[in-house]
């Protein structure tokens, strides 16, 4: 076996997942003359750009130094969703009571923790021959396993073998990073990440989480409800910040409710270890205080992985914490080599890797056409309920200067989020002011990251909130919300003299 991370634990899932995405027994194939694209990194973006361009005809190479499927399929997304819904499912439990059902004798939610574990390794196990070395293998994809190093201007050398490109793709994505700057004592106390939290069969009583960005919120409030006592430690004055105030704000209630911690305005001093636990000194609004716990998990940020690839020799310009530098084009500056996904974009989400590499596989195979800032991108966070975006907040037209004008709808008002127990949520559309041109829109809901893309596909098809009012939606459903804020910027469209002018239609056509 390549020297790479251990899955852990060693079950017959995880066995699964390595002999898939990173077989034990694997030989590197002998490499071809040449390479229309040698990709490196076997994460979504270069994944969907191998298969797409071996699809179209091309000569690709595919290298990889872990596993096959990249932060999604292994750390991330796919474990996350996993063990979220369990979560979703022992909230709904406790709240039985709301709707009318009794637990026997009321007793107590009981998680195996174990086995909500070992589910998400199973359906992860499942998904992973999606990403396998076989399936690429199969797709043309000549797949080489170990780690790359551009040794010249169109040679990438992997595992001792040249490979000689047409044109290269750097798709090495991000790693997760320790807080910056460092927490004394952290290091030697040691801690959890995306990357390694996925790994744990027992459950921590006690869980400090740093950081209430997306992949910090998620996971705090999934281990509450899977039975651990969070507390969510942030710099800031609320949490998710960087989302529209309002819905951070319910999601924010939603927490408290729960019975997370939120430790608002903090600083964390140092670490130190006491009788086999962590103990988190901290001051909060300038008081200090500390908070014993069993395992800290940190998801306070990511560094993109250049280092080693030799970027400097072939004039590929990056920086440490951005990561590779990029034109519209996701071109380096290096004309012969493109980059995609988390190692050069801000929008580090699968979908937006994927929409990346459709762009590379187009540019670089072909004509330069396809632009980066053509994209209409959503993203979702995935905590209970589920905020997704699409487009501009009300503070990016502001700091655009872009007039625009808002239409929101609450859940309360929508018939089947009242009949779910769900009404804590609304949607939210900006126009340009004057017209109904979609500038952008906010969910808050159960299933948010499920309706974002109504409003999605009417931004991209240039689709009027006006339009979206006359669309047919089932009745009862919470997208109906969507409708209704249409309905709202119709009811704009009624001035008083247009009302007046039909008043008069209506009274003449009554003769």
């Amino acid at each position: 076996m390549r020297n790479i991370p251990q899955l852990s634990p060693q079950d017959e899932y995880n066995q699964v997942l390595g002999s898939n995405t990173h077989p034990a027994d694997w030989t590197n194939p002998a490499p071809a003359d040449r390479y229309n694209l040698v990709v490196i990194g076997a994460g979504t973006a270069g994944l969907v750009t191998a298969a797409g361009a071996a699809g179209l005809g091309a000569k690709v190479a595919l290298i990889e130094r872990h596993y096959l499927g990249g932060d999604c399929l292994n750390v991330g997304c796919v474990p996350s969703k996993c063990i979220i819904r369990s979560s979703r499912v022992a909230a709904e439990i406790r709240d039985a009571g709301l709707f009318g059902i009794a637990r026997p004798g009321d007793v107590e939610v009981e998680v195996d923790f174990a086995a909500v574990m070992e589910r998400m390794r199973r359906i992860r196990s499942h998904i992973s021959h999606h990403d396998s070395v076989k399936r690429f293998s199969d797709l043309g994809v000549d797949v080489f396993l170990g780690d790359a190093r551009f040794s010249g201007p169109e040679t990438v050398e992997v595992d001792g073998q040249a490979l000689y490109f047409k044109k290269a793709v750097i798709a090495s994505g991000a790693r997760a990073v320790a807080p910056h700057p460092p927490i004394e004592g952290l290091e030697e106390a040691g801690y959890l990440t995306n990357e390694t939290v996925f790994s744990l069969t027992q459950r921590p009583e006690r869980l400090a989480v740093i950081g209430a960005g997306p992949i910090g919120c998620e996971l705090a409030q999934t281990f509450q409800r899977l039975g651990c006592r969070v507390a969510l430690f942030h710099n800031g004055d609320h949490i998710l910040n960087r989302e529209d105030a309002d819905a951070a704000a319910i999601v924010q209630d939603r927490f408290l409710e729960e019975g997370i911690q939120l430790v608002l305005n903090s600083a964390i001093k140092h670490v130190a270890t006491e009788n086999g636990r962590k103990v988190v000194h901290f001051e909060s609004d300038g008081t200090a205080d500390s908070l014993v716990v069993d395992e800290i998990l940190v998801g306070a940020g990511r560094a993109p992985n250049v280092d080693g690839l030799n970027l400097d020799g072939i004039g590929v310009r990056y920086e440490p914490f951005r990561g590779v530098v990029v034109n519209d084009y996701l071109q380096t500056t290096n004309p012969r080599v493109f980059a995609g996904g988390d190692v050069c974009m801000d929008w580090k989400f699968t979908h937006a890797a994927d929409a990346a590499a459709r762009i590379i596989i187009q540019n670089a195979l072909f004509y330069k056409s396809r632009k980066l800032s053509s994209l209409i991108m959503p993203w979702a966070t995935y905590t209970d309920p589920e905020i997704a975006h699409v487009g501009m907040y009300e503070r990016d037209a502001e700091s655009q200067r872009i007039a625009i004008d808002t239409y929101m709808r609450e859940l309360k008002e929508v018939d089947r989020a009242l009949a779910d127990g769900e009404e804590n949520g609304f949607v939210k559309i900006h126009v340009r002011k004057g017209t109904d041109k979609i500038v952008g829109g906010t969910i808050v809901a159960r299933h948010a990251g499920e309706m974002i893309s109504e409003i999605t596909l009417a931004m991209a098809g240039k689709v009027g909130l006006g339009t979206v009012a006359n669309v047919i939606h089932p009745y009862p459903t919470q997208a109906e919300a969507i409708k209704q804020a249409g309905d709202a910027f119709n009811r704009t469209r009624l001035t008083p003299m247009v009302k007046k002018v039909f008043q008069r239609w209506l009274a003449w056509n009554r003769r």
